[in-house]
């Protein structure tokens, strides 16, 4: 019984590199589904739903997606993308998603109250009074000359 040329090849490679193929596969088919999904809602309605911070998160992932994605095509044509320039906006995109993501974070900190901390503050501490500041510099004179 002779094997078929695709039998002969699914056998010329480790059974490894198939299962990371099927997952890309699947990964692609995701990627598809989620690409539909956006595209059919027009891109001024979705932005109208949305505060100007949240746009600039969905515009951020939008253009880091296409990079990412143009990343691994060119992976695909054997070219090393690490030294295509794609690797410089794919960081830049990065540097001002972490921007977003400090005023997000910023905005969700809670907020001070400067005027209660500093009565906090203010009662707090111990303020002597007039009485026990006399007090004080007298028996700390005291001390002072039984020392000599």
């Amino acid at each position: 019984m002779e094997m078929s040329e695709d039998d002969n090849n699914m056998e010329e490679y480790p059974t490894e590199i198939h299962d990371y193929l099927t997952a890309f596969e699947k990964s692609l088919g995701s990627v598809d589904e989620m690409l539909k999904t956006m595209m059919s809602v027009s891109r001024n309605e979705l932005l109208q739903k949305l505060d100007p911070l949240e746009q600039a998160k969905l515009d951020l992932v939008s253009v880091y997606t296409l990079n990412s994605m143009f990343w691994v095509y060119l992976a695909t044509q054997g070219i090393n993308p690490k030294e295509h320039p794609v690797k410089q906006e794919l960081e830049r995109i990065r540097t001002y998603m972490n921007k977003v993501k400090e005023i997000a974070d910023k905005k969700k900190a809670s907020k001070l109250d400067k005027g209660a901390a500093s009565r906090f503050v203010k009662n707090a501490l111990w303020e002597p009074n007039a009485e026990n500041e006399h007090n004080s510099k007298t028996s700390a004179k005291g001390k002072k000359q039984q020392r000599d």
